[in-house]
């Protein structure tokens, strides 16, 4: 989406984002938040490629915006989170410059995590990382497992110096992330038994893109830790639209953890462009 697609989406609707711009000496980190940042932070790390709006069915959710402070990144590398050239695709780099997305929030609470596809080992290291800043974390259709990372045919020609000419830079570095995706989650396997917060796996039986044995890998990973395990048989990879309502009820679960929300947070602030810096 462009700017013109985001203005255009969010013309009609009362609740709208505030941008805001990380940037400093290692980072450059694009944040789109809604909701008061006195209320418990719901952070969304997407996939590759992606961005912040690839979340946007979570952030309209009046439900979500009335009970949570949401702040969506984009992930270093990808749309406005652009610091050089060269791809960031240690997992360990992007924890590091993601969880400080959280500096948007004043409410003082732990955040719940939520990281789908190649963001959720990610959203998973912020949470062994800095176990004091998250209060839950949500793994969807996660690939985790170094064994069963999927290729394609066509995975290799991305690699080619003249097809990457003609690529959009988004799929340039989600291929860079692709072919170090194995050794870095190799790195991830002896941290596992580390995570020390209460953990929701998703998956889908019918997901092409991450194999669905990954939720074994997990079960195995996790086993003796604060783990539940959903396993849906008819879902694809895109599991936070297609069970939105899913999603959404586990998330809310989550509120029994917090103090009650002040009666003056029912509206979030409204759309503001050009974003802020902040260092």
């Amino acid at each position: 989406m462009n700017e013109r697609q985001i203005r255009a989406h969010y013309t009609d609707r009362a609740v709208k984002p505030t941008f805001y711009t990380i940037d400093n000496d290692s980072i450059h980190l694009h944040c789109a938040s809604i909701g008061y940042d006195t209320l418990p932070p719901l952070l969304l790390v997407h996939g590759a490629p992606g961005a912040w709006y690839g979340y946007l069915r979570m952030l309209d959710d009046t439900l979500l915006q009335r009970n949570f402070h949401i702040i969506s990144v984009d992930r270093p590398g990808y749309a406005k989170s652009r610091k050089g050239r060269k791809a960031i695709t240690s997992i360990d780099q992007q924890a590091n410059a993601i969880v400080k997305a959280l500096r948007l929030n004043h409410s003082g609470q732990p955040a719940l995590v939520l990281g789908r596809s190649f963001g959720a080992p990610i959203a998973a290291r912020i949470a062994m990382l800095y176990p004091e800043k998250v209060q839950h974390l949500f793994m969807v259709a996660a690939p985790i497992d170094p064994e069963k990372e999927k290729f394609w045919w066509f995975s290799k020609w991305g690699r080619f110096p003249l097809v990457k000419l003609f690529l959009p830079r988004s799929l340039n570095t989600a291929t860079a992330e692709k072919y170090s995706h194995v050794s870095e989650l190799k790195r991830l396997v002896p941290f596992w038994q580390s995570l020390q917060v209460p953990v929701t796996f998703m998956q889908g039986g019918k997901d092409w893109i991450v194999d669905p044995s990954n939720l074994d890998f997990a079960r195995r990973s996790l086993a003796g830790k604060d783990a539940e395990f959903l396993f849906l048989p008819d879902a694809g990879h895109l599991i936070t639209n297609s069970h939105a309502a899913l999603v959404r009820e586990l998330i809310m679960r989550c509120t029994s953890c917090y103090a009650p929300a002040p009666s003056d947070t029912t509206r979030p602030p409204a759309l503001q462009l050009p974003s802020k810096t902040f260092h």
